[in-house]
């Protein structure tokens, strides 16, 4: 290899650096033209924020309060000299963040001796929401809030209770939370009857949640349940509400215990889990199972978008027609809604389901294409 020129092995140096200049130069005029393009972008962008029109600024809430700073105007004319009236005033509004703030309630009971039989009367001591706890209740609910609604974890809201110079450890703020929920635990039971045992027709689910597994210090997967009853759709009276159950498993037997005390109609998806709670051995009876169609079209909305199936495509075209006849009576009283669910959605349906059952023997197996069905 060493004998042979070097123009039989590859590209001669003297090809190789015609290509290098003519790179640089390609390179040049590109950086040239960059530059043009950013000089001139701030005049397009100026052009297009001017024929942009703006929205318009809406009202601050009328609920907050306000504060009102006088500017005072000149005593006299600043032209001439001569006297100032008052003929009017421009009032401009900003909104302002007041951050919260901690204070102490001092609980004074005054005590009283009888001169006559020198006997002790005192109030009796105030009810707190934790007993013997330093806690008061506003505190407790801004605490279980902070990190259920808003996912601010305790160790962050001790830092933030630190900056202004309270400090509650960490373990003080988790004590304080189950102590809230023991006593908040009469009104989720009278919660839990009035919606799982007191309600004709739920809504169900379930998702994943991360849970810590003591000891372990790592993270196992649980399951949050919730139940909602919501009449007013379908001509109801009684309030929304909803239930939220927590399990560490998603073994079928959860919502199986979970209902155990309801009767009427069940929403929920295609989870096996639910299936026993249709059937006639359960006990008080089977509920009556009202599917979801959004869980149905979903399968083969992920299966025409992977792989443009004609056969999933016809699949949503056919459900996308119920769809249409729900957002045509959105609105409409129940027994109309329900005459024209019969008159139009239920040879649809019916449609559906023949063609499904004649589509379905035709498929493998294991496709995802026959798993939507």
């Amino acid at each position: 290899m060493g004998c042979r020129d070097p123009s039989d092995i590859g590209v001669s140096s003297e090809k190789l650096k015609a290509r290098v200049e003519q790179l640089e130069l390609a390179i040049e005029a590109l950086e040239v033209d960059e530059a043009e393009r950013l000089a001139a972008a701030p005049v397009v962008a100026d052009a297009v924020e001017a024929s942009r029109a703006r929205p318009a600024r809406r009202p601050l809430p009328n609920h907050l309060p306000r504060e009102s700073v006088i500017h005072p105007g000149p005593c006299a004319c600043p032209s001439c000299g001569g006297t100032l009236r008052r003929v009017g005033e421009d009032v401009t509004e900003t909104l302002d963040y007041v951050p919260g703030r901690f204070k102490v309630v001092r609980h004074v009971r005054e005590a009283f001796a009888c001169r006559a039989c020198e006997g002790m009367v005192q109030a009796p001591a105030p009810h707190h929401a934790i007993t013997r706890g330093r806690a008061g209740a506003g505190l407790l609910a801004h605490i279980a809030v902070a990190k259920f609604d808003d996912h601010l974890p305790l160790y962050r809201q001790a830092e933030i209770y630190a900056r202004d110079g309270v400090d509650l450890a960490t373990s003080t703020l988790s004590g304080w939370v189950g102590a809230t929920a023991a006593a908040l635990s009469p009104l989720i039971d009278l919660l839990r009857q009035d919606v799982l045992a007191d309600s004709d027709v739920l809504y169900g689910d379930d998702t994943p949640v991360p849970v810590l597994a003591p000891g372990l210090g790592q993270t196992k997967t649980g399951r949050l349940w919730v139940y909602v009853r919501h009449e007013r759709p379908h001509g109801g009276v009684r309030p929304p509400a909803a239930v939220f159950l927590a399990s560490p498993d998603r073994r079928g037997e959860r919502p199986l215990t979970h209902l155990a005390g309801f009767r009427g109609v069940l929403h929920a998806d295609g989870y096996a889990g639910f299936n026993r709670l249709y059937e006639g051995g359960r006990t008080g009876g089977a509920l009556i199972e009202a599917a979801c169609w959004a869980h149905t079209r979903r399968k083969f909305f992920d299966v025409h978008a992977k792989s443009d199936s004609a056969i999933a495509g016809e699949a949503l075209e056919r459900i996308g027609a119920l769809y249409a006849i729900e957002r045509e009576i959105a609105g409409q009283p129940p027994d109309e809604r329900q005459r024209r669910r019969q008159d139009r959605s239920r040879p649809l349906a019916d449609a559906l389901r023949t063609w499904a059952e004649t589509i379905l023997p035709q498929l493998s197996g294991p496709s995802d294409l026959a798993k939507a069905f």
